[in-house]
């Protein structure tokens, strides 16, 4: 076979190859287009940066890969059995340039991709206050089996199921649980998850940039109702929040220990239910009867 014959064999299985992978990224474009992907569509500012890491971090990998693999199959075409042309020198020394190429370019993609994470990694910790204009707010977030509670304190109102929050202004989400397995927070479209545990407290801080509703659930199985574990967030105008919480006050439905009670029965699929005040310290009391009268929850 003549070298000019070894390049069209080659050419012939490479082509197909490509157009393989062309038709593929063209088929998921497709499948993808007009698509709502909560991770692909971030509204929030921690979401947001986290989706431009992501994209940094693919990019690299693939300008890697690409090359890899290209090498690879052009390497194992070039040595093939029935080339009888090639060259095999197993006992043959590579040049220094060779060598110094092969350890320096993944060293340096690994300081390339350090540089970017390590002080992204810092910046959005979830414990991580959020620099903002306007004046965070603070809502606990009690699991429960299989639904969320959100209590407001300074508004001294609670939702079940359901949360709304002010567009750009940062939100310190308190998290824990109640007599049930480990859950996981999460918002996907304003930030990344957090467990919420029993005797446990997390913060998560978040900010929405965008006004709309977004989908929250538990990231985590845990249990029967894992599936119906999910919640609305619904990020508005400060007016519209602030008017959100004057409605939420005309609401019959008070959270004491009798209703707080009830809500921590094991139910599925629970209606989302709004308290106009609350009676008595609940979060404070949780903390205490997981943590003695101390209330200092693990972090």
């Amino acid at each position: 076979m003549t070298r000019r014959g070894e390049k069209s064999g080659f050419a012939r299985i490479a082509l197909p190859i490509f157009i393989g992978f062309v038709a593929l990224g063209l088929l998921v474009a497709a499948l993808l287009k007009g698509s709502n992907i909560a991770l692909f569509n971030p509204k929030g500012y921690i979401a947001g940066e986290q989706h431009h890491l992501l994209i940094f971090s693919v990019m690299i990998l693939l300008a890697i890969a690409i090359p890899t693999l290209i090498l690879f199959y052009a390497v194992a075409w070039r040595f093939r059995e029935s080339n009888h042309k090639a060259t095999h020198e197993p006992h043959a020394l590579g040049g220094r340039a060779l060598v110094f190429v092969i350890w320096a370019l993944p060293f340096a993609i690994m300081v390339l991709l350090a540089s970017v994470m390590w002080p992204a990694t810092h910046r959005l910790a979830p414990r991580q206050a959020i620099a903002a204009g306007a004046k965070p707010i603070t809502i606990e977030v009690v699991a429960m089996r299989w639904k969320w509670l959100f209590i407001y304190p300074e508004q001294n109102i609670a939702t079940v199921n359901f949360v709304q929050i002010p567009v750009a202004t940062p939100v310190q989400f308190v998290l824990t649980a109640d007599e049930t397995p480990m859950s996981s927070f999460w918002i996907p479209q304003l930030g990344g998850q957090l467990y919420a545990m029993t005797g446990h407290v997390n913060q998560l801080n978040l900010l929405a940039n965008t006004a709309g509703e977004y989908a929250g659930r538990s990231a985590e199985i845990n249990g029967a109702g894992f599936a119906g574990m999910t919640f609305a967030a619904q990020a508005s105008m400060p007016t519209d929040f602030d008017s959100w919480v004057q409605s939420a006050k005309l609401s019959s439905e008070v959270l004491d220990n009798t209703e707080y009670n009830r809500l921590l029965k094991p139910s599925e699929n629970d209606s989302v239910a709004v308290y106009s005040r609350i009676e008595s310290n609940i979060f404070g009391n949780l903390l205490i009867k997981y943590n003695g009268p101390s209330g200092h929850a693990g972090h």
